[in-house]
């Protein structure tokens, strides 16, 4: 077997073993995803005493198991490719979430802002048509 033949074995066999862990983890997650439903109406309809910071957070955890089964929906339709937007929308939110979740020091929600700005800054640089390839 030439060394070419070899290369392309491999990156057949890893590029199967990427795509079927992939699809296990997009399983795993539409299950959590059906769980965290759950929970949210459980938590809004039965609760007595609901409170809107649990509520908000609730609603960004559901937005971040979105966002990572549309970037593994996104990773085959774009041919084995994960967008970096989807990673920049993930950390944006993951980012908003922290804020409301753990809000007591101002200087830390500085540091969210400004790293929320930074991502936001690189979203734009990335989408200029200086760097798209499509």
């Amino acid at each position: 077997m030439d060394r070419s033949k070899l290369d392309q074995t491999i990156t057949t066999v890893l590029q199967w073993t990427l795509n079927l862990v992939l699809i296990a983890l997009a399983v795993v997650l539409c299950v959590a995803l059906i769980k965290e439903t759950y929970q949210f109406f459980t938590y809004l309809f039965l609760s007595e005493n609901a409170s809107y910071y649990h509520l908000l957070e609730g609603i960004l955890v559901y937005f971040l198991y979105f966002e990572f089964i549309a970037l593994i929906i996104k990773y085959f339709q774009a041919h084995y490719h994960f967008p970096l937007r989807y990673f920049v929308y993930i950390g944006v939110t993951a980012i908003v979430r922290l804020i409301i979740v753990s809000h007591d020091h101002p200087h830390s929600i500085l540091l969210y802002s400004i790293a929320i700005l930074i991502l936001v800054g690189a979203l734009y640089i990335a989408n200029t048509k200086m760097l798209k390839r499509e």
